[in-house]
């Protein structure tokens, strides 16, 4: 087999590239180690930047975001149960859409189905090969046999534990990481949402966090330690904690109901750089993770995309590599900017251990300042909607 770009992973980055590729007259093939079900049930990220919301209109895979997301014009802050508002459309004229990556997921698989865009599910042993030559290539096994695609170029866009990122020599790859002494534990349930927007509450018992999917269906949080175990979290105790840090306004929202996904996620902060070697770039998650506190971890899949399909459309159409020469640079300019945001919001808003009495008075008192300040909201949501790409 031969095509022009091999994309490893078939998660947002690798399809929206796939999308992004197709449109630009760009041969393709996307290979996926886990099967179409598995891929698109992962439970993740649900909230879409001003951005990716507009990519998906224009790729023609935003009909059914449009009809069942729910668009937000703010969010909001609580802190020890007093609630206070981010206009971010008054302040950024833009907004956010709540659309889970499930979601997201199906629309892209749909469309890759009806644009017959090749991909090959449950691929083994996926490895790329040559990608220092002009002439890479990545095999893999199915069914028993073993396959060999030859390409111009690779896309890694396997997330953070896929092959890609280790195709990078040592003595090349720098890798930047904090795990954070804490996790998510998140439930979906289906009930309606506590409010219209999110509520992300400061709490000195730790963060907690009410979302949604859809106007029947929420998805809440709350921090808690990471040796916890889902046996250790029964509904109701989830249910009690919850509106504890919610506090009174916003836990008169709340409506209890038994949860049918429950799971507990580590946060940490992660970036490779950089984000090309050779014929090999890294996209998404293989070559960043942020905490989902900023909301960026998908936002910032589709962003690296963009910026490589533009690149690449440039290599093939313009017989131009400043594109491809610039792409580790470019997009690695908005992903530290969408790092800092996330590592500030997470410190912001959670308990980290050994926090005393003064840091707890450091966190109100910048909240205070976030909620009587047109600047420092205009920052925040300047960062929540998503910064342009640079």
């Amino acid at each position: 087999m031969r095509t022009q770009i091999a994309i490893i992973g078939a998660g947002p980055a690798g399809l929206v590239l796939a999308h992004l590729l197709h449109r630009a007259g760009i041969d393709a093939v996307v290979v996926e180690r886990r099967s179409r079900d598995y891929v698109e049930g992962r439970v993740r990220a649900g909230v879409l930047e001003q951005g990716t919301v507009e990519l998906l209109d224009r790729l023609g895979v935003g009909a059914r975001m449009r009809r069942e997301g729910l668009p937000h014009a703010g969010t909001n802050l609580a802190v020890d149960g007093e609630m206070f508002r981010i206009d971010m459309q008054a302040l950024t004229g833009s907004g956010i859409m709540v659309y889970g990556q499930q979601e997201v997921m199906r629309d892209l698989f749909d469309a890759a189905e009806e644009r017959g865009l090749p991909i090959v599910f449950e691929a083994e042993e996926v490895q790329p090969h040559d990608i220092g030559t002009d002439r890479p290539h990545v095999t893999w096994r199915r069914d028993g046999a073993e396959h060999r695609l030859d390409c111009d170029f690779v896309a890694g866009c396997d997330g953070f534990h896929g092959v890609s990122r280790g195709c990078i020599p040592d003595g090349v790859r720098q890798e930047f990481e904090r795990v954070y002494p804490f996790g998510w534990l998140g439930i979906l349930a289906e009930v309606p949402p506590a409010a219209h927007e999110l509520i992300y509450a400061n709490h000195e018992r730790g963060f907690a966090l009410a979302s949604m999917r859809s106007a029947g269906r929420s998805r809440y949080y709350v921090q808690c330690p990471l040796d916890d175990r889902i046996e250790d979290w029964p509904d109701d105790r989830f249910w009690d904690e919850l509106c504890l840090r919610l506090g009174p306004q916003a836990a008169a929202g709340v409506t209890r109901g038994r949860s049918f996904e429950k799971s507990i996620a580590p946060l940490r902060s992660f970036v490779t750089e950089p984000m090309r070697h050779g014929r090999l770039f890294l996209a998404g998650d293989a070559a960043h993770i942020v905490p989902p506190t900023g909301a960026k971890g998908m936002n910032l899949a589709v962003s690296d995309v963009v910026m490589l399909a533009e690149a690449l459309a440039e290599f093939y159409q313009d017989k131009s590599a400043a594109g491809i020469d610039g792409y580790s640079a470019r997009a690695l300019a908005r992903v530290w900017k969408a790092e800092r945001f996330s590592w500030w919001f997470t410190g912001l808003t959670h308990r980290f251990p050994g926090t005393g009495p003064l840091e707890r008075r450091l966190q109100q008192a910048e909240l205070a300042y976030i909620k009587g300040s047109r600047a420092a909201q205009t920052t925040l949501a300047e960062n929540y909607v998503g910064l342009p790409l640079v």
